[in-house]
């Protein structure tokens, strides 16, 4: 019987074509892109336990988006091509919160902190994903599409989607796309700013597809020449084994949980932003652009 790749198996083969070949074009001085080995491993390494997982959680994700599809409202069948359409838009509005929550709360943080952990930015930093997203529930977000009445198949498909857009915006080599495409979604610029722990850009552009969520919310920023992104985290961990990037957080964590002494101090640390301190001197990311702005917003 002849080999039929699955959807899984397509999508990794381009994922690694895609980036070998950014890889030999930035060796050629053909485009702009950085890369390094050790680097370039982890991600992949990141991408491995990620799949693993995932498989390991899929009968609780299913399970879960299915119990909730029980209850729902309305039945919404695949074949509905409107129904693809309002998918994508309350999809890519869902990945938003999901997003902005990881960024916003410690607990998702740790989960999510391993994608902004490279100093480098290429289509292989797309392959840092998360080993413990799922476990902390990071999929939840999405049980109310399930209560409107979407299959929890097409949610899952969507999510796919939606993710499989978002690799090629993770590069150096597209400067700036057309004006209008800037405007409606996201390009390599707006997610190079994501990406980025320069004060200007923190905690912005979280939407996976569209931008107008960030618009909406207030949480958009422009990349400006005059300040490059620097990639990274505020305090970067400097190491390339996927088991440090994957649970360095959730140590730091469990230490800080350890010196809490009230039921308070534990709830901001778990449920707080990264950097919160029960002392109130933590370094948040909202602190940081504050004390950056109070010297002037136009200052690199």
């Amino acid at each position: 019987m002849a080999w039929k790749p699955s959807l899984t198996e397509l999508i990794f083969g381009f994922y690694a074509v895609s980036i070998t070949l950014e890889a030999v074009l930035a060796r050629m001085a053909v485009i702009k892109a950085r890369y390094r080995a050790r680097d370039t491993l982890a991600a992949f390494g990141m991408t491995l336990g990620n799949v693993l997982t995932n498989l390991m959680m899929a009968g609780i994700v299913i399970a879960g988006l299915g119990a909730a599809y029980r209850w729902r409202v309305l039945t919404i069948s695949p074949h509905w091509v409107w129904a693809w359409a309002l998918l994508f838009v309350l999809d890519d509005f869902t990945y938003y919160w999901f997003h902005r929550i990881s960024h916003e709360c410690r607990l998702w943080w740790a989960a999510h902190v391993n994608h902004h952990s490279s100093q480098h930015y290429n289509l292989s930093t797309a392959l840092r994903q998360t080993w413990t997203g799922e476990i902390v529930g990071t999929w939840t977000p999405w049980i109310p599409l399930a209560l409107i009445g979407f299959p929890p198949q097409m949610i899952l498909l969507q999510q796919t989607i939606n993710l499989f857009y978002q690799f090629w915006i993770h590069t150096e080599a597209v400067h700036r796309m057309p004006r209008w495409f800037e405007y409606l979604f996201n390009t390599p610029s707006h997610h190079r700013a994501h990406h980025a722990s320069n004060p200007r850009y923190l905690d912005s552009n979280y939407g996976g597809v569209l931008m107008v969520w960030d618009r909406m919310f207030g949480t958009f920023a422009q990349e400006v020449d005059h300040d490059p992104p620097r990639y990274g985290i505020m305090k970067n961990i400097d190491t390339h084994n996927p088991f440090r990037i994957a649970f360095h957080e959730w140590l730091a964590m469990g230490r800080d949980l350890v010196r809490a002494r009230s039921l308070r101090e534990v709830a901001g640390v778990v449920m707080g932003p990264p950097g919160w301190r029960a002392d109130g001197q933590g370094m948040t990311s909202r602190k940081v652009r504050a004390a950056w702005l109070a010297t002037g917003p136009d200052q690199p």
